[in-house]
């Protein structure tokens, strides 16, 4: 039970468990509210206010071992508009004489859990400031003093780590692992593909994840080519074959990953020139795929000042099974707009850019002005997100198709067919990234490089 994980042992506290409020429990939350904040503190005349009329609002209340509210919180999007990930919590109570420090620990920590759980990607709360020190000890940090109806309070924020706890997942071990080994080489280290020296081609190679192959295979199949395919758009590459390696218990099942990498590659119309299957071993895939361009595009090419455009597939929906981790919108769209949407980088040229990659897209971002020896600012509410994620689960989801481009402000974004591009942020001074809010503040999304590969200027 959710309660008892945030709360503790049934014989340590006072109360039975958080939960969100039904009818009967919303009234009893209001009653108590008003009992407190405006008959015994006198701070509020009436202490409702738009957010009690927002069906976005959650209320979360806390029960005694009778099954009365003892507490309650609220919590909810910041603004009237649309969601973009900026959450506040607020009216937190407890009955007087129940225990507050108890009570009231356990509420915030519930309000943390599902305003991350609804994709928060940053958490406010507005406390007086008696509550302060209760708040630091559950992780909040102090932002500034303020003044709420006449009496000092203090606004908090709880740092949410998704973002670069996906990041160090995914790419922090990189730069250890491959120093000394130059890969993609000067001006293009850490590319999505490699120029072949000598030559106008540029390879690319990916491996899916074993447990996606075992668990999806025509799906793992799709995805080997659309993700090899990918970054050589983003370096603007025309694709002109792939060569594949499966391991497989049989043919069976190896047959069912070639089925999804062939509807692929005859989707994209790129060839497959070959490559290896094995039977009798654990399901795996990778892809290796080649393209052409006289003149890539670098990953290192950006500069402080360069506006940052995200170009993406905003079509489909989440790949059932793959909920807030996956957004599948290549698997429905005709040839014809899956060779514009590739063509696009290449079509646009800018100074530089990036295929958003498992990172997501804000980790991607990290990589691209790694690579380009500065820091970066993302615009939450200016990236381009369907309607069916939140701000949370789409920057740090796989998308099906998602570029990131550096270039001077004002430049087009890159024509790509059914994907929609705008500018969301810039290349600053510094590093990591830091993304920013409607009300102009900005919070730390990654505080240093992504890979610590160095920049693509030159050797790394």
């Amino acid at each position: 039970m959710l309660g008892e994980v945030l709360i503790g042992s049934p014989s340590l506290r006072s109360f039975d468990l958080v939960s969100r409020a039904d009818d009967a429990a919303l009234k009893d939350y209001r009653a108590l509210r008003r009992e407190v904040f405006v008959d015994r503190q006198g701070l509020f005349d009436d202490d409702t206010d738009w957010r009690d009329e927002d069906p976005r609002t959650v209320v979360l209340v806390a029960r005694d071992l009778a099954g009365a509210v003892v507490g309650g919180v609220r919590l909810g999007p910041a603004e009237q508009g649309p969601d973009v990930g900026w959450w506040v919590g607020g009216r937190l109570v407890v009955r007087p004489g129940a225990g507050a420090a108890g009570i009231g620990g356990a509420l915030v920590r519930a309000a943390c859990a599902h305003a991350e759980g609804a994709g928060a990607l940053r958490f406010d709360a507005t406390v007086q400031a008696a509550n302060e020190r209760l708040f630091h000890r559950l992780g909040w940090t102090t932002v500034r003093p303020v003044t709420v109806a006449g009496r000092d309070h203090v606004l908090m924020r709880r740092p949410i780590g998704r973002i670069a706890a996906l990041a160090d997942a995914t790419k922090r071990q990189l730069g250890a692992l491959l120093a000394g080994m130059d890969p993609g080489g000067p001006g293009f280290v850490g590319d999505d593909g490699a120029p072949v020296p000598g030559s106008d081609l540029v390879a690319a190679c990916d491996a899916i994840v074993p447990a996606m192959v075992e668990r999806d295979p025509e799906w793992a199949g799709w995805c080997a080519v659309l993700v090899n395919l990918n970054d050589l758009a983003a370096m603007g590459a025309t694709p002109i074959g792939i060569l594949d390696a499966v391991g497989a218990r049989d043919a069976s099942f190896a047959h069912r990953v070639l089925t999804g990498l062939k509807r692929a590659a005859a989707a994209y119309g790129v060839p497959v020139l070959g490559g290896h299957t094995q039977f009798g071993v654990p399901a795996s895939l990778s892809v290796t795929a080649l393209g052409r361009t006289a003149h890539p595009v670098p990953g290192a090419g950006g500069r402080p000042g360069h506006a940052i455009t995200l170009t993406a597939d905003l079509g489909g929906r989440w790949r059932p099974g793959y909920a807030g981790r996956q957004w599948d919108s290549t698997s429905s769209r005709t040839p014809a707009e899956l060779a514009a949407m590739l063509g696009a980088v290449g079509a646009a040229r800018p100074a530089a850019a990036k295929d958003v990659s498992m990172a997501g897209v804000v980790g991607t971002l990290g990589m691209l002005a790694e690579a380009s020896g500065c820091g970066a600012v993302l615009d939450v509410a200016t990236a381009p997100r369907p309607d069916g994620a939140t701000a949370g689960d789409w920057l740090t989801c796989f998308p099906g198709f998602a570029m990131l481009t550096a270039d001077v402000p004002g430049a087009a974004p890159p024509p790509a067919g059914p994907a929609v591009g705008a500018e969301c942020g810039e290349l600053v001074e510094g590093s990591g990234v830091a993304l920013r809010w409607p009300d102009g503040e900005t919070t730390e999304a990654i505080t240093t490089v992504v890979t610590g590969m160095g920049t693509g200027r030159g050797t790394a």
